[in-house]
């Protein structure tokens, strides 16, 4: 197995938009980034629009031809290289068929790098492995051109070719036949591999999962048992469409992408705040140390802690630092409180501010809480004096991260 070469196409962000956001789009088998057109002529449209890279699969459109077994969880690697090229960062992707499973294996395996991911027409498994099998044995043989009639079938709802004789589906028809064969069969083994239904359940990451109506391959039934698998998951069928719902339905495919991607949900505004107050590198340890029986216990604080208390603008974040440190030392809750020092520190209040805060509250706390927060108080501060540069690891079992509330 080995990791692809893709490549894509950037669509720069609007010169208005507030921040540069970036969201991958992932094509079907057998399409290109041109899946998509219709979807990024309407997003670019918008003032707030991000940047959008459209990526191509091995011998599809831009991408170069595949002679090497792949999976897609290295189509994953691959598209990950493929975002550090333009910029890096965290980012929201979406796909449709063998490109949902790239986003479901990406929101599996970089959880701190996707924001939120979209999945149309795809699933954590899609047919089986023999049935795959025998579509790379054909085309092998046959080549893309054997396909064609078949996949005519699957993607499109009945009547929308007729009803769109020059619209993207027959050019989508056409550019199959430009497909590389021995590229389109190793991407239908590795579907026929793929198979991420037990990790559905930790997957922390917001999903927007997306049927079509009258697709035979990935069926609405099957979709929405998919989104009800998923943690922080929004299903919705589209009736008119089929397997391919980014081309026949661009206006609907827009808005769901705006309103459930690029519009941060509670927990996207809490994580933001809480990388903000406590540093990227204590989140992304939070993030690893997830567990299926923590994970609920984390998505509460972010949504609740996080975006519903901490992000109220009646207070200023320092000021919730002030409010904070006092509660932590009255309740003697001293691995919060090495938290909660360090986070004052990044909110603006000062060595002097922090240890008044403590000093004040031993008058209603007690001495011995006091004592104990201050001794704290001094580990963090040698810390920041011997490693001014770097977020110090904490100690075993100083801190336990999936309690940062």
């Amino acid at each position: 197995m080995t990791v692809p070469t893709l490549r894509g196409f950037l669509t720069p962000a609007s010169p208005t938009a507030a921040t540069s956001r970036l969201l991958v789009l992932l094509p079907s088998l057998g399409t290109t980034s041109e899946l998509w057109d219709g979807v990024v002529t309407r997003l670019a449209a918008s003032p707030d629009a991000p940047r959008i890279l459209r990526v191509d699969l091995p011998g599809h459109g831009a991408s170069p031809v595949a002679r090497d077994p792949f999976t897609v969880a290295e189509l994953a690697v691959a598209v990950l290289d493929l975002v550090d090229e333009v910029g890096g960062g965290a980012f929201q992707v979406a796909g449709d068929s063998l490109g949902g499973t790239v986003a479901l294996e990406l929101a599996i395996t970089a959880p701190e790098r996707v924001v939120g991911f979209g999945m149309f027409c795809s699933g954590s498994r899609i047919g089986t492995a023999e049935s795959w099998d025998e579509r790379a044995a054909q085309v092998r043989a046959s080549g893309t051109a054997s396909v064609v009639a078949g996949s005519a079938q699957r993607w499109f709802a009945p009547g929308y070719l007729d009803a769109h004789p020059d619209g993207p589906g027959p050019r989508a028809l056409s550019t199959l036949l430009d497909v590389d064969d021995e590229s389109y069969s190793l991407c239908c083994e590795a579907l026929g591999a793929f198979d991420r239904t037990a990790a559905l359940d930790g997957v922390q990451v917001p999903a927007l999962i997306v049927a079509g109506g009258h697709d035979p391959v990935c069926t609405a039934s099957a979709m929405h048992e998919l989104a009800a698998s998923l943690p922080h998951a929004r299903f919705v069928e589209l009736p008119d469409a089929s397997h391919l719902v980014p081309l026949e339905d661009p206006d609907a495919t827009v808005a769901l992408i705006a309103d459930h991607l690029l519009t941060p949900s509670l927990y996207e505004q809490g994580m933001t705040v809480r990388r903000a107050v406590l540093g990227d590198a204590h989140v992304d340890r939070a993030t690893a140390a997830i567990t299926p029986e923590t994970a609920d216990f984390q998505d509460f604080i972010t949504r609740y802690a996080w975006a519903e208390v901490w992000a109220r603008p009646q207070l200023t974040r320092a000021q919730r630092s002030i409010a904070t440190l006092a509660s932590l030392v009255t309740g003697g809750h001293e691995n919060e409180l090495l938290m909660h020092v360090r986070a004052a520190l990044r909110n603006g209040l000062t060595r002097t501010e922090i240890a008044e805060v403590i000093h004040h509250t031993a008058l209603y706390a007690g001495l011995p809480a006091a004592n104990a927060a201050l001794a704290v108080m001094r580990d963090v501060f040698a810390e920041q004096a011997s490693e001014p540069d770097t977020e110090p690891e904490p100690e075993p079992d100083a801190e336990p991260e999936e309690n940062d509330g």
